[in-house]
């Protein structure tokens, strides 16, 4: 489940720099850097903002459009909850941008690293299993923004959730406390071979720097099962949103039956059309008071921006096979805003209740 090529990686890193000033929601772009933390992160804020900012230089993005926002808007007065992203493998934080901009409007701060290792064009399959590296940029991340003076007085800190797609929704998962089972993993891809996740490991490819390069093929059995294995739960975190989480079949159920947060699992096809790597309805019966939802007639492509007219040609003709702008039964915009609907609901039952 992946974006794969240098062009989407530069198609998304347009998407926070093509801002204008249309929305009351600001989007800022920090880094955090601590000495004691090896992977540096960039990283995304989208805020409620007061409807200032700057326009900046026109959007030149020749695949999605992109969401408005004012850069480096001033963020409105009052504490706000604060919503971390967690992207899929190969992709970035700006392209979950169209649902953190909703997520802003409803009053909401919303902040997103890019995973270093399974980000659009620095990723790799060895690197796309470590999901305790990507709980700890997340943990790491809610240190820095509580520390950091521009975001600790607009942030309730008791009222953090967490969504997460696709590999990041392993990510989210994993933070409210479930744990992955290797040997489960590693079954799961001897006996689908076809699956995305399982052809990615095997398929002797990676990006580095922005380019493709030749990598070993990655052996499930390799991983360092301890770490796979581990506790990443992150006590601060009090709501999760996981649409299609990657590894879905694969978590230990004792420690699926341990959550105690509310969790809300999406996926993103009819009934029957969900693929195994990513089905969640048994997860919903395995944590105690967990929401399961269906989104027809969508798939798993449907979470990325609404492509531009012609994009999907153009893809082809730079080699692109993933679908990545293949629309479904029903236009993406209208799946986006059902989407949006759900997680804005969910997030309002656990994070905004009694406020």
């Amino acid at each position: 489940m992946r974006l794969k090529s240098l062009l989407i990686a530069l198609s998304l890193c347009t998407a926070a720099t093509a801002a204008i000033a249309a929305e009351p929601v600001g989007v800022r772009k920090i880094s955090v850097v601590i000495q004691d933390y090896p992977r540096p992160l960039a990283v995304t804020v989208w805020y409620p903002s007061k409807g200032d900012g700057q326009v900046d230089k026109p959007n030149y993005d020749r695949i999605f459009d992109t969401g408005s926002a004012a850069v480096n808007a001033t963020i409105r007065e009052g504490r706000f909850p604060l919503v971390l992203l967690s992207h899929g493998s190969g992709s970035r934080a700006e392209g979950m941008g169209w649902i953190a901009t909703e997520l802003a409007k409803a009053g909401y701060i919303v902040a997103g690293p890019n995973h270093p290792g399974t980000t659009s064009g620095d990723s790799t399959p060895a690197a796309t299993p470590k999901i305790w590296e990507r709980t700890q940029d997340i943990s790491v991340l809610i240190d820095a923004l509580a520390t950091d003076a521009r975001w600790q007085t607009s942030i309730d800190q008791k009222r953090i959730g967490i969504l997460g797609f696709s590999l990041g929704g392993s990510t989210a998962m994993e933070l409210a406390g479930a744990k992955g089972d290797l040997s489960a993993y590693t079954r799961y891809c001897d006996e689908n071979l076809g699956m995305m996740d399982c052809t990615w490991f095997a398929g002797g490819r990676g990006y580095a720097g922005g380019e493709q390069v030749e990598v070993a093929p990655l052996k499930l059995a390799d991983i360092d099962r301890a770490r796979f294995e581990q506790q990443n739960g992150d006590a601060r975190i009090t709501s999760v949103i996981a649409v299609d989480p990657g590894l879905a079949t694969t978590f230990q159920k004792a420690s699926l039956e341990g959550i105690d947060v509310p969790v809300t699992l999406i996926n993103l096809g009819s009934p029957g059309q969900v693929p195994m790597a990513v089905l969640s309805d048994q997860l919903a019966k395995d944590i105690p008071g967990a929401s399961y939802l269906q989104v027809a007639d969508a798939d798993h492509y449907s979470f990325l921006p609404v492509c531009k007219p012609g994009a999907s040609d153009f893809l082809k003709s730079v080699g692109e096979t993933d679908p990545i702008c293949e629309e479904t039964k029903r236009p993406r915009a209208d799946i986006h805003a059902e989407l949006g609907r759900l997680i804005v609901e969910a997030f309002g039952r656990t994070l905004q209740a009694g406020n």
